[in-house]
């Protein structure tokens, strides 16, 4: 029988840590990423009453030559990116390059809302025209598409200089 040495047998204890992630159906590595990915994941169904089927973890993606994986993703019913979601493990800082690694992932997605955390801090984020504003809290998962919706057809209307609105009620009150 092979000798194992004690940074292998550490190594071996820790890979037997694992945690079930709902998302992608399969046990994985119970790393302090992870710990917080998870946590998150039932803060998004429990909290936001995002549905289990309308989010996937770690989704890959290409930005220019460069690949990425964003930590979570929430859908609408559209199917389209509705929110992209950046974990960091509990001892690392939420500092502007957090951000800007999601803002990055989301140049790729053009999801509406951004959340990055480390489990003990957590900043949500929504688009407002061209810019992202922090938010005090998360909408529900229903509220956030009714909000989207709301924006596209805002900035339908600034596009079209205001005639889609005078084109609507001109239509309703032909009837």
């Amino acid at each position: 029988m092979q000798e194992l040495g004690p940074m292998t047998i550490a190594s071996a204890i820790v890979a037997m840590e694992q945690i079930w992630d709902p998302l992608r159906k399969k046990m994985v590595a119970l790393t302090p990423e992870e710990k917080v990915r998870q946590w998150f994941i039932g803060v998004l169904r429990e909290q936001v009453k995002v549905p289990s089927y309308m989010m996937m973890s770690e989704v890959a993606m290409k930005f220019g030559q460069k690949d990425f994986r964003a930590d979570i993703l929430v859908y609408g019913r559209d199917t389209a990116p509705l929110m992209v979601v950046e974990c960091k493990r509990e001892d690392i800082e939420m500092t502007r390059e957090v951000l800007e690694q999601a803002l990055k992932y989301n140049m790729v997605l053009s999801s509406r809302y951004i959340a990055i955390t480390n489990g003990r801090k957590t900043f949500g984020f929504e688009k407002v025209g061209e810019t992202y504003q922090q938010m005090k809290a998360f909408p529900d998962w229903v509220a956030m598409q009714q909000r989207g919706e709301k924006g596209k057809r805002r900035e339908a209307m600034q596009q079209s200089g205001g005639q889609g609105k005078r084109q609507e009620v001109e239509h309703k009150n032909d009837k």
